[in-house]
């Protein structure tokens, strides 16, 4: 594909080099190759943007001017992206139900699905058009699903649980296993409490491999539109997860949680049950929320606490030995 094509439909201006260059694929910064488009959108690899081969580099619209030629874009990493798409194009599925696949009589499969080897589809499934369902998917009795679902092989969506349109699932997910609700008895031992009420996920949502998003006992688990959500990450029953939330790898919310619109829990974050993290809110890597959260705010740490104060606490936490041996030296003295 010319650069010139490329830079058309990015709608981005094209600075320096040839129009007709050719571009036959795209790459990182430091490992593109002549003939490859890149980007630069950290501010860190700007040398590496100056002395790159690629042929071209999307950069941001005050970047410094550099020899090579450049796409200058608002947000170059959101123009990488859909460059991206214009050379990878997602796999297609004929439409058809595979021979293997077993499909209740009651079951309902719109117009253009690809139903594919070993599916199962329980009594009164709803698949909406244009769906594609890989090997081994289970979708179960009472299920409902809209419009262009994507579910990859191996991933279930369990009894009544409701999901919008364009909803992707990636391998192993698991949308609407029983909540981890048990009562203790008198004995000493656990009593389980039942878990019927459905998982509900809005529009444009994404839930990445081995995530699971747990059923309620009472009310609804619900994901709104467009939450994207990373490998690993539980998401327990009764919680509520606000639109355009980013849920990253490993992340855990206990019941009942309640996560705003807009928020971003990066890596290994848990959040206690019942608490609330406001809308815009980012919580860092590996931190515990233990209380409700303000919205827009920036917290960390165990139990999480506004991040700049956290960055307090960690510079001085390699000075507390020796602060320790000045309070035991000024103790001795007194």
């Amino acid at each position: 594909m010319k650069l010139s094509q490329i830079a058309s439909l990015l709608q981005l201006p094209l600075e320096n080099g040839s129009p007709e260059t050719e571009i036959t694929g795209l790459n990182g910064v430091e490992q593109a190759a002549p003939g490859e488009l890149t980007f630069v959108s950290n501010p860190k690899y700007a040398a590496a943007a100056r002395s790159t081969k690629a042929s071209a580099v999307i950069v941001a619209e005050d970047f410094p001017s550099i020899p090579t030629a450049t796409l200058r874009a608002k947000d170059p990493y959101l123009s990488f992206a859909r460059a991206l798409e214009l050379f990878h194009q997602p796999a297609s599925y004929a439409p058809g139900v595979h021979a293997t696949a077993v499909v209740h009589p009651s079951a309902t499969i719109g117009k253009n699905a690809h139903i594919g080897p070993y599916v199962v589809l329980d009594e009164d499934v709803e698949i909406g058009e244009n769906a594609v369902l890989l090997a081994h998917v289970v979708i179960y009795r009472g299920a409902k699903v809209g419009n262009n679902f994507f579910a990859h092989a191996h991933s279930v969506v369990r009894e009544n649980c409701r999901i919008g349109d364009n909803v992707l699932l990636q391998n192993g997910v698991v949308i609407g296993a029983d909540g981890f609700g048990f009562a203790k008895t008198a004995e000493g031992r656990w009593h389980k409490i039942p878990q019927p009420a459905p998982v509900v996920i809005e529009d444009d949502v994404e839930v990445q491999a081995n995530s699971c998003i747990d059923r309620a006992s009472v009310g609804e688990t619900r994901i709104g539109r467009g939450v994207k959500i990373d490998n690993l990450t539980q998401v327990g029953h009764g919680s509520r997860v606000g639109e355009d939330a980013l849920l990253c790898a490993q992340v855990g919310l206990a019941g009942s949680t309640e996560i705003g619109n807009k928020v971003i829990l990066t890596g290994q974050v848990g959040v206690v049950g019942h608490c609330k993290v406001g809308e815009g809110a980012i919580v860092t890597p590996q931190s515990g929320v233990a209380q409700d959260i303000p919205a827009g705010a920036i917290v960390s740490g165990a139990p999480a606490v506004d991040h700049k104060l956290w960055l307090k606490y960690s510079a001085l936490l390699p000075k507390l030995p020796e602060i320790a041996r000045a309070v035991r030296r000024r103790s001795k003295k007194e």
